[in-house]
């Protein structure tokens, strides 16, 4: 909550208008990121009248210090109820950083591509905290992104298939 949110926000701020509309999805728990996300479109607006975008939610597929047991329920229920929702966008790309609400969304549109019913480009950028290790999201979704992004040289070394840009957020 925050941290992801602030790092995914100063990355949209590159991307042109021609990404629009913009569907933010948010863990059902996530007050913070509702927050920060309207504020940053408000402001986006101002320069691209035409903007759009809109807020979905999903439950959470992991709380802080939840078991590992539980949390491949939570995890399941998480993308049962994301299925529904990535088939109804039909999202074109996914660009995500790393909460674990990513891994239900970008499992679902894998398996809609998987499914010849609409492939969608994933881009998982690790968070610029993540210097020697991956997060949990990162070692999931490390398999199925099309573009594995990471921040730090040491990353690149160890996940070859990762892409080593320096620093971008």
């Amino acid at each position: 909550t925050g941290g992801h949110t602030t790092e995914i926000l100063r990355l949209l701020s590159c991307l042109s208008d021609s990404y629009s509309p913009r569907h933010y999805v948010l863990a059902d728990s996530d007050k913070m990121s509702e927050a920060k996300i309207r504020t940053f479109e408000q402001k986006r607006a101002e320069t691209f009248s035409k903007s759009q975008f809109s807020l979905d939610r999903i439950p959470r597929s992991r709380e802080v210090r939840q078991s590992w047991i539980s949390s491949v329920l939570t995890t399941l229920y998480s993308i049962l109820y994301s299925l529904p929702l990535t088939y109804k966008r039909k999202p074109d790309l996914i660009l995500c950083n790393g909460p674990g609400t990513c891994v239900p969304v970008c499992l679902s549109a894998f398996l809609l591509g998987l499914l010849q019913i609409k492939r969608t480009i994933i881009v998982y950028v690790e968070s610029i905290c993540r210097v020697e290790t991956l997060s949990l999201s990162g070692k999931i979704l490390y398999y199925i992104s099309d573009y594995f992004i990471v921040q730090w040289p040491d990353l690149k070394k160890k996940y070859p298939k990762s892409v080593y840009l320096g620093r971008i957020v």
